[in-house]
């Protein structure tokens, strides 16, 4: 029979799990626990679980009775608060152990699940966004189509009788009507964005950001700090920079708008997520870039329409920004993610690395 390494399989799981023994010192961590937390395996090892995280969701008298007595635990959907201000809603379990899991060192040890529900609600949060989205592009291209038609007709009888006028002040009412055709024609193409997957070359996602952020300093109001937080081992991957930087500026820019009275701080963040599911695919590895502000939030009321073609809650925006952000995310096989309470709004763009994934619907996770 062919050996298999428990640490393989325990690595390859969505699940976090973790090792505890009845200080709540953590002797084992596996890749999902790592992500659960934001801390590598030794930094979750330097302490008890508690100094772990902001907040754990069960308390630790609680948590280490049940080690103690080597007592089964379970608790629902409670919150979990990374060091790094992230907000995750899981299932914690706790099995004990009855062999130590560590040679020559005794127990008692308990096994600690922590699973993900916050996950499966974005997939299915994820499914129904793009299900409604694609209604509302079909509803767009063919609205923009009929406009066009007209439009274009519009346009060249104005310049037909342009050229039949002699009188200088007559024709500045045709030049008016092609501007205002032009306008029209313009505002359409924006609303239907990019349509289909272009071109992609390999390049470095930080190139794009940086790009992003030397545009944004331009109209940037004093009153506003713009940060990075890099990691520097995210691998070049295949895109349309193009695209990304378009997609990312967008995101800065609402950002910008919605700090722009009380000021604030924008932080662009890079970071990786193992074991993602997109749509119907787990990806293995994908980019996870985020645009964090500490501005008043984002309107509960708009959260589900968010990405929505000429939604907006500003009397000035147009509203097509996050919907273009979003297709361009979908073109690039990823998806957005938005977390918003007041003083801490969060646009996550998760993009897959490399090429391998495989498939797995929601209903298995």
């Amino acid at each position: 029979m062919t050996n298999i390494s428990p640490t393989i399989l325990l690595n390859h799981m969505v699940t976090a799990v973790l090792v505890i023994d009845q200080q709540l010192l953590t002797h084992y961590a596996n890749t999902a626990a790592e992500q659960l937390f934001g801390l590598g395996t030794h930094r979750l090892t330097q302490g008890p679980l508690i100094e772990m995280c902001e907040q754990l969701g069960v308390s630790t008298d609680r948590l280490e009775e049940a080690v103690i007595q080597a007592q089964g635990l379970t608790i629902n959907t409670a919150s979990l608060i990374s060091l790094d201000g992230r907000h995750h809603t899981v299932d914690i379990t706790l099995i004990p152990l009855e062999q130590s899991p560590l040679p020559g060192v005794q127990g008692p040890f308990g096994l600690l699940e922590l699973r993900q529900v916050d996950q499966q609600r974005r997939i299915h949060q994820q499914l129904s966004q793009d299900a409604q989205q694609q209604a509302a592009q079909f509803l767009v291209r063919n609205l923009a189509h009929e406009i066009k038609n007209p439009l274009g007709g519009l346009r060249g009888a104005a310049q037909l009788l342009s050229r039949e006028l002699q009188e200088a002040h007559l024709k500045e009412f045709t030049s008016m009507i092609i501007e205002q055709a032009d306008r029209l024609r313009t505002l359409v193409d924006r609303l239907l964005g990019p349509q289909k997957p272009t071109p992609h070359s390999v390049q470095n996602i930080h190139q794009v950001s940086e790009k992003v952020l030397q545009l944004a300093r331009v109209t940037c109001p004093d009153n506003i700090e713009l940060k990075r937080d890099y990691d520097p081992s995210i691998p070049d991957m295949h895109m349309d920079a193009d695209q990304l930087q378009q997609a990312l500026l967008n995101i800065v820019q609402n950002a910008m708008q919605a700090l722009a009275e009380k000021g604030g701080e924008i932080c662009i963040r890079s970071r990786t997520q193992h074991q993602v599911t997109i749509g119907p695919i787990r990806h293995r590895l994908v980019l996870e870039l985020s645009v964090i502000d500490n501005g008043p939030g984002i309107p509960p009321h708009l959260m589900d329409t968010l990405f929505y073609p000429m939604v907006t809650g500003r009397d000035t925006g147009s509203g097509l920004g996050l919907s273009i952000a979003h297709n361009i995310a979908r073109l690039h096989g990823g998806r957005i993610d938005c977390e918003s309470n007041p003083g801490h709004t969060e646009f996550t763009l998760l993009l897959p690395l490399g090429s391998q994934s495989y498939a797995k619907t929601e209903e298995s996770l």
